[in-house]
């Protein structure tokens, strides 16, 4: 989508509204000038002439430039940690909690428009990091990891988190990224896959590879440990055993 392309339809855009309305188009339009042009080249005048309304609304909605930047994170999808509640509850089984984790991390993917400015807006923030960088290392990465690897100590029976249990989480955490951020590619090579129709299927099909991947965590741990082989070094020879026969 071009920098000159409205997020927000013009019917929409043009609807003037103190409500949930105005918010809402602000935001929308918050999130794509922030994607495309980064927090510090974007005005507030800019993001309220692009949502059809002006630059008191942003104060009454959100308080200010850096709240509602804060705000593009978080609402239209939600926060990661949101989630926690729902994939670790010890109710669930093994297979019900990475149902739930993987569905509720891609449900974004089935809003193509805005997921690909969220994704913009995250690549900006990781290379111009600003005063949301910290929060979102907190609830959006360590906060939901925290909870996987709960789920997965219950279930695999392992009760204190070592580095290989932490590479489990984070394997499963990269099959999200990977759609994430390879959606582009995915289009090109197998555009069945790549729409917001196939993101259900690849939900049971992830949670399927999890699965395996857990089993094959565990499988590894009851193996007994194998001594470490060394390779035999040659005998050093003596002086007497240098010297040539007679």
């Amino acid at each position: 989508m071009s920098s000159g392309t409205p997020l927000i339809p013009a019917a929409l855009r043009t609807a003037r509204s103190d409500g949930e309305d105005t918010r809402i188009r602000l935001l929308h339009a918050a999130l794509q000038l922030f994607a495309e042009r980064g927090y510090a080249q974007t005005s507030v005048r800019a993001i309220a002439q692009a949502a059809g309304t002006n630059v008191a609304a942003i104060a009454y909605h959100f308080g200010d430039k850096a709240r509602l930047y804060t705000a593009t994170f978080y609402e239209p999808f939600g926060s990661g940690s949101d989630l926690i509640a729902v994939f670790a509850d010890p109710a669930l089984t093994l297979e019900q909690a990475l149902t739930a984790y993987f569905s509720g991390f891609l449900e974004p993917l089935k809003h193509d428009d805005l997921v690909t400015q969220s994704l913009r807006l995250h690549v900006r923030e990781l290379l111009e990091p600003t005063h949301v960088w910290p929060e979102l290392i907190e609830r959006e990465c360590r906060a939901p990891h925290l909870a996987l690897l709960g789920v997965l100590g219950r279930h695999m029976g392992v009760t204190e988190v070592d580095d290989d249990m932490h590479r489990l989480a984070f394997s499963l955490a990269g099959l999200i990224m990977q759609l994430w951020t390879q959606r582009d590619p995915l289009q090109a090579i197998a555009p069945r896959l790549a729409g917001a129709s196939a993101v259900d299927a690849w939900v049971e099909r992830l949670t399927g590879y999890g699965l395996s991947m857990v089993q094959g965590e565990m499988a590894r741990r009851r193996a007994p440990r194998q001594p470490a082989h060394r390779t035999a070094q040659p005998k050093p020879t003596t002086s007497r055993e240098k010297a040539p026969k007679p």
